[in-house]
């Protein structure tokens, strides 16, 4: 009868010098496992946003700042204006802040401030967050359509 594998016990028995050693395999395999789990504990959120206006889609991305207000809004289609925040504290999402505004004179107007509040849930595929939003504005009621989701970027 031809034994194959080995059993627990056969593991537990003492090494002889000609023997395979298994817990320097099981360290590396400890040791490949831990840096995966720090890889993915370093992934950094994206917000991603398909922004259109008269047929033209926008692709925009934002990432997470700490000074909201440095961040400068995106024109569409020189009618509107986007702006994405992602605020950060000590290295977590804290809130998704999205803004959409009509461009007139003397200033633009806000049309919409949307709001998302976290824990936000870590998946491996993009979440998505606002579904499809649409926004009228201006005196012949101009059409935005936007939606975003968040992701992860990895280092």
């Amino acid at each position: 009868m031809v034994k194959m594998g080995f059993s627990l016990f056969e593991l537990s028995k003492p090494m002889n010098r000609h023997s395979v050693s298994v817990m320097p395999i099981l360290k590396l395999i400890a040791f490949l496992l831990g840096a995966c789990m720090s890889l993915t504990s370093l992934a950094s959120p994206l917000l991603q946003c398909d922004v259109s206006y008269a047929g033209t889609t926008y692709k925009l991305k934002a990432k997470p700042t700490t000074d909201p207000y440095a961040v400068q809004p995106v024109d569409i289609g020189g009618r509107f204006f986007f702006k994405m925040i992602l605020e950060e504290s000590k290295g977590k999402l804290e809130h998704v802040l999205i803004y959409a505004y009509l461009d007139q004179q003397p200033r633009p107007i806000l049309l919409q401030q949307a709001k998302y509040f976290g824990p936000f849930p870590a998946v491996a595929q993009p979440y998505p967050l606002t579904g499809l939003q649409h926004l009228y504005g201006g005196p012949v009621e101009r059409e935005l359509i936007y939606s975003c989701w968040l992701s992860t970027i990895t280092p």
